[in-house]
């Protein structure tokens, strides 16, 4: 049995050939492509495409993936979007017509494209198809393979039945050789070419590319049909010498010089350090000429570029080329990412020194918080043992060794503070100084520029901190980086502390409270300002107190009619006790609050006057609330003066939610959070009630919040209609806030009361805050502002240029920056790519400057060639391509002409020749040096319509494009040839 088994358990292999291979399956898959693309059946019956659409239209891209085996090929289709043809047109298709492409090749109207793909230059196609090798898979090199894929497309279009030419890039990439084929109904065009590195001397012109394009079609008809010609040569202009530059750049070393008023220190630069225009591409063109009209040939050329009836311009700009605005913006930007602190930068004292200033501050806080001090509080506070600190690390620090020079600080802190030496040279004139700090901010406001820093989340533009922001920007940038700044911020925050100290406002910031819609570092500052604003006008009543009270030693019998008495003894009535001093309670400048406006206080001590008897007596009266009276009395109801609500900076307000928000929402989380939001409230219920002694919270609520007493007509005991008022549902809700606070608030007036606004607390802390800043914090809290300047400037800048382009990007810009600044922690990677927008906007200004000034008129042409000057460099900055009117008759082309002379003469005579061969005609016969240069790149196009293969055949397009270049030589054939007759 075994025997008989083993025949049976052998194995036959069996090739099935009905199985398709992996080319197989590529092919198929190309024809899945083209059927998905639907670009199976007639292409033909399309009108010509217009002059120029090849250019200015829109062209498609649509691309997919496909495998040969474990090889990765795209397959991509382009084409030009036109609009729909008309339904008559397709009643014009016919089996027999010839391709689109084919069409495409005798086209005359979109000759040389500027801006298309290469195959669209070469060919003039309008529709095709292209595979090319993965990224990173290798180049078809091998005949072999080249022509496999060659085949499969031959293949897939004839399948398919699609008329969309296909090509296939082989060879290395950089190269962009590409072989193709078009079929149609009888019809085939090859797509051939060749590259060499170098051109044959035999090729190096027009006859000798006209006999290898006879040879190719190999047409035996006599006369040969004619062939059209276009050429086109292209000239470069690299050298500018003999036209300088518009702009120069700054000289750095004047900045401080002379007066400073802002001229220097209040603008950022612009502009380019170098030509920001690299190239001027000249391209003379004949579009239409016969064999027999033109010759070129290795012996003589009849191609005089002055002569060609077509001349068309392009520009090559500088790859990012140096401007002043975009490297300060640059090198300001990079602080922000840097750690060092300001003591690590600027260095510190000796360690005992260190240790020294370590105890005075130590010692200087707790003598701060005893109860009651042995010397007056000013000569105590921290700023004056941190002055006795920095004098010691100076003392240290070599001058020498300081990042600004004295005479460089000087300038800049009389920049930022120009009222500095106003103030100290009289008391008054800083009293004066105030309405000052806004009258520019008010101007500002006018302008049509005035809302930007709400935008940007930055600072008015003539604001303290917008100033600052130049300064530390400037100063970066030109006088030592990071040490420089963090000098410059040292010196900043200690000017701060001795305007603090002092009673001096802060130059520049607008009154009231801080404005949320600017960056926090301005909110601070004018933080700072509200609390030098209430020290001021604590010190002032302190002053009047005072002025009473001697007042009130020095008249010893006045009458009740004497006024000053009368005043002197409500002011009495307003001390903590009469023999104790105003130094001496030192704890009452954190507790208290003294009250600024006692109007009618005069008043309400003569209605006191009357009522002597009465235990309770009325303080801090501001003026009757009409003729309201209390319910429970016959007094009349007066408005108390209150404190008022503290400012705060967004930072704090953000503080304060989070604090109220971790209070969750049980209901003693609550309860709390209200008392807390309720501070204020319970200030004015206190104050009202020492202003209207024997009030209820009824009258409370008639003068704070009228719609919550509701007045009613009711009928009394006598029939007579009568108001009766009572608390809104609102008030009588069990547990109401309002109710407990009122019965928890005291009989004190707002002078008495804690302040609710601690200036002195406050001040400290935004001092302290703008202390420990390092310099990267600093160019963060600024950077708003460095960017509400920089596009300022671009706007400034662009309003003398006129470019439309530019100006439609600057108001994006603001849009994406009010995004992107309006945040508290800022995408720094955006706003890099935002800077980088910025930069590429000044470069575009400072190229259409540059063109503006190698494109002027000279002082004989007329206003219609300045329009036509203007209009022309317009379009050399929006366009890909400009034509020339007029050619080399017309005023643009004058100077361009003069342009390449004056390159011609620079480069190939020596200075003595120059000034000797001036006076010699520009024409350019009898010069010795040529007016134009070789050209750098040439390109002649030949097209005809021939039978093919055989006389008999069909007459069909053919079409050489040849490019000669220095280091390059092309030829990009298409050839047709008829499949029926052959």
């Amino acid at each position: 049995m075994a025997a008989d088994s083993d025949p049976e358990s052998e194995v036959f292999e069996i090739t099935d050939f009905t199985t398709a291979s992996e080319w197989e399956r590529f092919v198929s898959r190309v024809e899945e492509v083209l059927n998905e693309w639907k670009l199976i059946g007639l292409s033909a019956g399309s009108v010509n495409p217009e002059k120029g659409e090849y250019t200015s239209g829109t062209w498609g891209e649509k691309c997919l993936d496909i495998n040969f085996a474990d090889f990765k090929f795209y397959i991509t289709h382009y084409f030009l979007k036109q609009e729909c043809e008309k339904d008559n047109g397709k009643d014009k298709l016919e089996e027999d017509s010839f391709p689109l492409a084919m069409q495409d090749l005798l086209c005359m109207n979109n000759d040389f494209p500027p801006r298309a793909h290469c195959l669209v230059r070469w060919y003039g196609i309008r529709e095709f198809v292209v595979i090319t090798p993965g990224t990173n898979c290798e180049a078809i090199i091998s005949e072999s393979k080249c022509n496999l894929l060659h085949s499969s497309v031959s293949i897939a279009l004839a399948n398919s039945g699609c008329q969309v030419p296909m090509f296939v890039q082989i060879q290395q990439k950089w190269r962009r050789v590409y072989a193709g084929e078009c079929q149609g109904p009888g019809v085939r065009t090859d797509f051939e070419m060749v590259h060499l590195r170098k051109v044959p001397s035999q090729y190096n012109h027009l006859s000798g590319l006209l006999d290898v394009f006879k040879a190719k079609i190999g047409c035996n008809l006599s006369p040969l049909p004619p062939i059209n010609i276009a050429i086109r040569f292209t000239y470069i202009l690299q050298d500018w010498q003999q036209h300088a530059w518009p702009q120069q750049p700054p000289d750095f070393d004047t900045l401080l010089g002379g007066e400073v008023g802002g001229v220097e220190f209040g603008k950022l630069p612009f502009g380019a350090c170098e030509e920001p225009i690299r190239e001027l591409h000249l391209a003379t063109t004949w579009p239409h000429l016969a064999e027999g009209i033109v010759v070129d040939n290795d012996v003589y050329s009849d191609l005089d570029p002055l002569q060609a009836p077509h001349w068309s311009v392009r520009v090559r700009t500088a790859d990012n080329p140096q401007c002043l605005l975009g490297d300060f913006l640059t090198e300001f930007f990079k602080l922000c990412g840097r750690k060092e602190s300001t003591e690590e930068v600027l260095g510190r004292g000796m360690p005992e020194e260190e240790g020294k200033e370590n105890s005075d501050i130590s010692s200087a806080l707790s003598k701060l918080t005893e109860p009651a001090a042995a010397v007056p509080i000013s000569k105590l506070s921290v700023s004056n043992i941190v002055h006795s600190a920095r004098k010691h690390i100076r003392r240290h620090r070599h001058t020498d060794e300081s990042p600004l020079k004295t005479d460089v600080l000087n300038s800049v802190l009389l920049y930022l503070f120009p009222d500095a030496a106003v103030e100290k040279s009289s008391e008054s004139s800083r009293n004066r100084s105030a309405p000052t700090i806004t009258s520019g901010i008010a101007e500002q406001e006018k302008g049509p520029d005035s809302n930007l820093y709400q935008h940007l989340k930055s600072a008015p533009s003539d604001s303290l901190t917008y100033r600052l922001a130049l300064c530390v920007c400037l100063v970066n940038y030109t006088y030592g980086g990071l040490r420089a700044v963090a000098h410059l911020w040292q010196e900043f925050v200690l000017e701060l502390r001795y305007r603090w100290e002092n009673n001096y406002l802060v130059y520049g910031l607008a009154a009231g409270p801080p404005d949320l819609r600017c960056c926090l570092l301005h909110q601070k500052l004018q933080m700072l300002n509200c609390c030098i604003e209430r020290k001021r006008a604590r010190d002032e009543a302190r002053k009047v107190l005072e002025g009473n009270r001697g007042r009130e030693r020095k008249v010893s019998g006045g009458g009740p009619s004497d006024r000053p008495t009368a005043e002197a003894a409500a002011g009495s009535t307003r001390e903590v006790s009469p023999g104790k001093s105003w130094d001496s309670w030192s704890d009452s400048e954190d507790e208290f609050f003294e009250c600024l406006s006692d109007q009618g206080e005069g008043e309400a001590a003569h209605a006191e006057g009357d009522k002597e008897g009465s235990k309770v007596k009325a303080e801090g009266r501001l003026h009757p609330q009409g003729n309201m009276t209390l319910l429970n009395s016959t007094e009349p109801l007066y408005i108390p003066v209150t404190q008022e609500p503290a400012p705060m900076t967004e930072d704090l307000l953000e503080e304060q939610s989070d604090v109220l928000a971790k209070l969750g929402t049980s209901a003693e989380g609550t309860h709390l959070r209200a008392r807390m939001q309720s501070a204020c409230l319970l200030s004015d219920m206190e104050s009202f009630k020492a202003a209207n002694p024997g009030c209820a919270l009824d009258d409370f609520v008639r003068w704070y919040s009228p719609r919550d007493y509701v007045e009613e007509e009711v009928e009394d005991e006598k029939g007579n209609m009568v108001l009766k008022g009572m608390m809104s549902s609102r008030m009588m809700i069990p547990g109401n806030m309002w109710v407990e606070a009122w019965e928890s608030a005291r009989v004190t007036p707002a002078r008495r009361q804690r302040r609710l606004f601690d200036d002195t607390k406050e001040a400290e802390k935004v001092l302290h805050y703008l202390a420990v800043q390092k310099p990267a914090d600093v160019t963060q809290n600024l950077l708003p502002c460095i960017l509400h300047a920089a596009i300022l400037k671009l706007k400034e800048e662009e309003s003398v240029e006129d470019i439309p382009s530019v100006k439609k990007s600057i108001q994006q810009a603001i849009s994406q920056a009010s995004k992107l600044l309006h945040t508290l922690s800022h995408d720094y990677k955006k706003l890099e790519d935002f800077i980088s927008q910025l930069m590429a906007l000044e470069t575009a200004i400072t190229q259409a400057r540059s063109l503006k000034a190698k494109f002027a008129t000279c002082e004989g042409g007329t206003a219609e060639d300045t329009e036509e000057l203007e209009k022309f460099v317009s379009s050399l900055l929006e366009d890909p391509e400009v034509v020339v009117l007029g050619a080399g008759q017309g005023p643009a082309g004058s100077i361009i002409h003069r342009l390449f002379i004056n390159s011609q003469r620079a480069a190939l005579l020596s200075p003595m020749e120059d000034e000797f061969g001036l006076e010699k005609k520009p024409g350019g016969g009898s010069n010795k040096v040529p007016d134009f240069p070789p050209p750098a790149g040439r390109e002649i196009l030949l097209r005809t319509c021939v039978p093919r293969p055989a006389p008999y055949s069909k007459a069909l397009p053919q079409r050489l494009f040849c490019v000669l270049m220095k280091e390059e030589f092309r030829l990009a054939g298409a050839f047709s040839s008829d499949t029926t007759f052959f």
